[in-house]
């Protein structure tokens, strides 16, 4: 048998680690703008390449950023 040789995928570096960001402020619009997609909704971890805690502070930061009427719930 002929072994085949896999390309890896390269792995996705979280760019708020890479940038030491300690807190994500939900009045920070253009930051969190860059988490949203074009409909409202939040960009999967998978997806953008965050780590869990800096999803977990994303997510909250935009969930306030809604209640604060900041950024809409929905894009139709």
């Amino acid at each position: 048998m002929a072994y085949v040789k896999r390309e890896r995928k390269s792995v996705k570096k979280c760019k708020l680690c890479r940038d030491n960001v300690e807190y994500i402020d939900y009045k920070d619009i253009r930051k969190l703008r860059e988490y949203i997609n074009e409909k409202g909704k939040i960009i999967p971890k998978r997806i953008n390449g965050n780590c869990a805690k800096h999803q977990r502070m994303v997510r909250r930061a935009i969930q306030r950023a809604r209640k604060m009427m900041l950024l809409p719930y929905v894009n139709d």
